[in-house]
């Protein structure tokens, strides 16, 4: 088959690599790449190098960017007083499209698994507690996804910062168990911002 030939196979499998491209996305996004004009398939490739080269984590946060302070970490008109916990740079991007939340984040880079050797050890949890002890956080709001790693995590960390002088709260149950937050709708977002309780 045409499709199995040389650099296009090869290009058709690194395609396949990225989350939520199948065989057939793989061929025709590369038969688009084929028929683009080659200064446009240029800048892709440069994008795609300049991202890996250029951006980093947040000292602070543990969120992507490509200076440390983060742009959030950075923002004087943010309340560092409110600190929401999530598992993944993606889920801070999702809160922020809501324009609903004005505290600071907190990014673990994943959630307790232990059938995956996913640990405290593996996330940024010694990090948190830190900027924690540093003072200066009234409330943790904790945005973990509502599936089981999520809340496993999510009770994890309250028992954590129980004898610590900051209010626990829990983002509402807006978000439907099973999901990421990656893939909830802004209001949905808003409404479990606005309705987290305590834990």
């Amino acid at each position: 088959m045409f499709f199995d030939e040389g650099p296009l196979r090869e290009l058709i499998a690194q395609l396949t690599r990225l989350p939520g491209v199948g065989r057939k996305s793989a061929e025709r996004l590369a038969m688009h790449i084929l028929r683009a004009p080659h200064e446009e398939v240029q800048a892709l490739a440069a994008a795609l190098l300049e991202v890996k080269d250029k951006m980093g984590l947040c000292t602070i946060c543990f969120n992507l960017t490509d200076a440390s302070p983060c742009r959030i970490c950075r923002d004087e008109t943010r309340d560092a007083a409110l600190l929401c916990v999530v598992e993944q740079p993606q889920d801070v991007m999702v809160l922020e499209k809501t324009k609903a939340f004005r505290g600071r984040y907190h990014v673990l880079h994943g959630a307790l698994s232990p059938l995956d050797n996913i640990g405290p050890e593996q996330l940024h949890i010694d990090e948190l507690l830190a900027r924690v002890d540093q003072g200066g956080v009234r409330e943790v709001i904790l945005a973990t996804n509502p599936n089981r790693e999520g809340e496993a995590t999510a009770a994890y960390l309250a028992e954590l910062l129980a004898g610590r002088p900051v209010e626990v709260t829990r983002i509402a149950r807006g978000v439907a168990v099973g999901s990421d937050l990656e893939y909830a709708d802004s209001s949905t977002l808003k409404l479990s911002l606005e309705g987290r309780r305590k834990v």
